[in-house]
């Protein structure tokens, strides 16, 4: 074969293998595309269900849906939560964020930071622990400020593994923002830092 009948092959053949590769990309971007719409799918539908559903018992009054979010999550271990209650307390979009050492840090430097999690994230970080631990966790002091259709609420907490356990094993504050839309009360967010030696909680807000 000649040189230039070789080089007229070699481009043909990468021309193929470029298009092989192009349709391998597309193909699996399609897929990840699809996938990602469907997962979206899902956590809008169950979000959507879920607070068409909402007990009225619930986010009736900001007392009620501050207990139901504490209620929802506590119980013995393999007790399965109601986790479409969980659903019906927050808006779309909604956010939990535990204060989280962050990857990298050491004792030294002891870097925190959120971790930013949507409903279903939560769900999911959360059953597989609940499987295999008893986790009660209650309010114990609480501050409120409201402004027309807003509220901050800063909860005090305590953790127990048993319900009747003489000392929790866990404190801290939830910072939680909420929403009244005319008719009911949303959990917009919560935010929350556990207690520890170098953060204990004052007792204003005990």
């Amino acid at each position: 074969m000649s040189s230039k009948a070789e080089t007229s092959h070699d481009i043909l053949l990468q021309r193929n293998e470029d298009r092989l590769l192009d349709f391998a990309r597309n193909d699996r971007t399609q897929k990840t595309v699809g996938a990602l719409v469907q997962s979206l799918g899902r956590t809008f539908m169950n979000q959507s269900s879920a607070a068409s559903i909402a007990d009225p018992a619930d986010v009736g009054s900001i007392d009620a849906i501050i207990n139901a979010a504490y209620e929802v999550i506590s119980g013995s271990a393999g007790k399965k939560r109601d986790w479409n209650r969980e659903r019906s307390l927050f808006i779309p979009g909604a956010r939990l964020m535990p204060t989280i050492k962050e990857p990298g840090g050491t004792v030294s430097d002891d870097k925190v930071g959120p971790q930013m999690l949507d409903v279903e994230g939560f769900i999911e970080r959360s059953t597989s622990h609940f499987e295999k631990n008893g986790f009660f966790e209650k309010e114990i002091a609480r501050r409120t400020e409201e402004f027309g259709h807003i509220a901050h609420v800063w909860s005090t907490y305590e953790s127990r593994h048993n319900a009747n356990d003489a000392e929790p094993f866990m404190r801290g504050i939830n910072s939680i923002q909420l929403f009244y839309d005319g008719k009911r009360w949303w959990i917009v967010s919560i935010y929350w830092q556990h207690e520890n030696p170098e953060d204990p909680i004052p007792g204003k807000y005990l």
